[in-house]
Parts: structure tokens; sequence; C-alpha cells
């Protein structure tokens, strides 16, 4: 879509929700730049001008945006339209998921209940309009990113992400990545069904993203909506363009970090969730990480990657029982599930900051970095499948785009 076929169909859009007075735009933060929804919300606000009062990153449990993040992302959307979300502070909870109903979807893996939390600006703001913009694409907590997913884990509170990534750690990730209807994605639903009508009106954004021939960004759709079917349309197209169904396993995969956007293991392990379903026993994942220079971006998860390391399913859910501190910080452990390889492939990264000590003290096999990217030179690599050295490798220059799984592999 080019950008005044995207401008149209905005404001086409928004032109039939009528007037409004108040309105909030939830986009993703930095970590979701190549989303486009930087764009949309700058569209967003010269549509509304004055109607649009705030602007609230959904950050979930990342760290706030600077102002040159906000000035890259967002062009000329003002400054002083932004808010930061404190996951631990700044929510409400809107209602309870019944324990009944999680232990039906997990199929009897947890048994508790959930709390729908959001952003307590969201109920309380006064605002005629929430404005969800963001992209769908596969995601190993969910199975397909946003939706609801942006309202009540973006601006969820603490128990509320714990105990959603939780469950669909659980659950499985390999039996959710790139899936609709997961257990995760129903108890959002339920959320949205019993407790949205104690919010304003939200009307969801949805873009699909992916890169062209030329490696360029593009936007391959656009999809508005306040019902369920506008996400499913749009993780139907996401599926097309973000998933890559591959005949053969990888043996050797090197993937790239953009220092800008990965800073720490807690978004940089993109490059395992993306690609473990696609890489062989025994397989070597390389991990160029410029950027990374800690492990959570939540001091108190930082302490608990560190403390037990990506040590695999069984022992974190040992650890789970053991380690009160853990328990109580369950997308901690639901994190320590999803980077481990589970002995079955080797995860080697090159981090620009965090030494060979702290890396291993993970669990990870260390790389230096300087020797790896001239190896591996991103520079020189292409998306795919590359030959270095007489050596074959496939190549991914960004994990948050999409998702990559060996045919004999994938669970139907």
């Amino acid at each position: 879509m080019s950008g005044a076929e995207v401008r149209a169909g905005l404001r086409e859009a928004l032109g039939k929700l009528g007037e409004r007075k108040r309105v909030v735009a939830v986009p993703p933060d930095f970590t979701r730049f190549h989303s486009k929804a930087g764009e949309l919300t700058e569209m967003a606000w010269e549509f509304y001008g004055d109607a649009l009062v705030d602007v609230l990153p959904a950050l979930g449990t990342h760290t706030p945006m600077s102002d040159a993040q906000i000035a890259t992302m967002f062009g000329e959307t003002p400054r002083e339209l932004f808010r930061v979300h404190d996951w631990r502070k700044d929510i409400v909870t809107l209602g309870e998921v019944p324990g009944e109903f999680v232990r039906e979807v997990s199929e009897g893996k947890v048994e508790y209940s959930w709390p729908a939390q959001v952003n307590k600006l969201l109920r309380d703001g006064g605002h005629d309009l929430i404005l969800s913009i963001g992209q769908v694409v596969p995601h190993e907590v969910v199975g397909m990113a946003n939706g609801s997913k942006n309202i009540f884990i973006g601006t969820g509170g603490v128990m509320g992400i714990h105990r959603s990534h939780f469950l669909g750690a659980v659950y499985g990730m390999e039996r959710m990545m790139g899936r609709t209807d997961t257990p995760v994605r129903r108890v959002l639903n339920y959320a949205s069904e019993h407790f949205g009508k104690m919010l304003p009106q939200i009307v969801y954004v949805q873009t699909v993203v992916n890169k062209n021939a030329a490696g360029e960004l593009v936007m391959r759709g656009l999809f508005i909506g306040d019902d369920n079917e506008c996400f499913e349309r749009a993780a139907a197209l996401s599926l097309q363009c973000n998933f890559l169904m591959m005949d053969r396993e990888i043996t050797k995969a090197v993937v790239f970090l953009d220092p800008d956007e990965f800073h720490s293991t807690w978004l940089g392990n993109k490059s395992v969730y993306r690609t473990r379903m696609a890489l062989a026993d025994g397989a070597e994942l390389i991990v160029l990480a410029p950027g990374v220079r800690e492990f959570g971006e939540d001091k108190t998860i930082d302490t608990l990657i560190r403390r037990y390391g990506y040590c695999g399913t069984p022992a974190t859910l040992e650890a789970v029982k053991t380690d009160a501190e853990l328990a109580a910080n369950l997308s901690a452990a639901a994190h320590l599930i999803h980077g481990s390889s589970e002995g079955r492939f080797t995860i080697r990264y090159c981090p620009g900051e965090l030494t060979r000590a702290e890396i291993e003290g993970v669990h990870f096999a260390y790389g230096d970095l300087g020797e790896y990217s001239a190896k591996y030179d991103p520079a020189k690599l292409k998306d795919g499948w590359n030959v270095v050295d007489g050596e074959e490798i496939f190549y991914v220059s960004n994990p948050g785009l999409g998702l990559w799984a060996y045919r004999g592999r994938f669970r139907n």
C-alpha cells in the first residue's frame, strides 16, 4: 500500500466514526518501530487535531521510550501528548476471567483466574474513543500479536501480564505461534466481551508489514474495525506475509538484532522464538546482538533471568515451585522457557555489551561480536539461504517481522 492509500483508508474509517472530542491513541513502543504504527499515529493526530489528547504507548513490561525514539517513530506528533505506562502502578482491574475458564482453555495446565487489567487512563481519562494501533504478526505468547492484546497486555498490569505469559508458556509456544485460536487469545476475548463495556469504544487499526523484493519494509494490509473479524482478517494476511514454511530444516542460522531496537534478551530472544520450529536437532543459532546490554528490561525480571538462566521447561517449572519471587513474577518464568532451546540446539549470543561470564551464566554459548560479525557480515548477507566460506547458513535480518518453521516440525 502506498502512503496515500494508507492515509486515505485511515481518514475514511475515522470519518465514519463521527465527531470525537477526547481521543487516546494506544500505539506500540519502539520495539515495534517497523509496524508503521508511528506513521498511523501521526496521521491520526493530523486528522483529530486537538481532539487527540493522549498517546499511551503499549509498553507492557518494556522500558519507557526516550524523546529520540518518540521523535523517530512518531514524527511531528506533539511530544507533550505522550504518557508512560507503568505496569506496576498505573493499572485498574476491570474484572476477573474465572479460573474454571482458564483451566478449561489451558487443558488443565493452570488453574488460576485472570485479572483483566488496563492502564487507568483508559478507563478514567474521560475519552470517547480508544484508537488501538499496531501490527498483526506471529507471536510467542498469544499466537498472533495485536487485537485486544494491545490493550489488556500492552497496557496491562503485573498479575495480568505474568499470568498470561505463563499460560502461553506452559501450554506450549510451538502449539500457538501463528494461530489465532489459542488459550491466551480466548482469555483476552473473554475479557473483551465481558469487561470491554467499562471502557470507551475501542477501534483497532491493524497493519500487516513485510519486506518487498528490494528489501524495503512495506505495508501489505490495513484493517480497521471494532470487532474480532477485523483481527482475524489481518491475521490471515499476516500468515501469508510473515510465516515462512520451509521444506528443509536449518542447521546453522544467523540472526541480526538491530541495535536501535533490541537492547535486551527479553526482546532479542525473538531470534530464538521465531526460528526454533525451523532449526534441526543439533543446529546452531548465532545471534548478532550489538545493542544488547541487559537481560530483562525490568530490574526484578533481569535479576531472575540472571539467577536461573535459560535452563529449560522442567527446571524452570521446578524453580517456580521453590522460589516465591519467581512464582510472583511468572512472566519471567515464561520468558526463561521461551528462550531455552530445551537442549535441542545451541544458542550462541554475540552481545555488544554483556560479558562472556554473563552470557554463559544464563546458559547461552558466547560468541565474540567482532569475530562473528566479520565472518557473517549483515551488510553482505541476504535474508534466507547464503553460502559463507563454503558453509550454508540461513540469515534473518529482523526476527520481529516473521516466523519460520520446518513443515515436518510444525504442529497442525
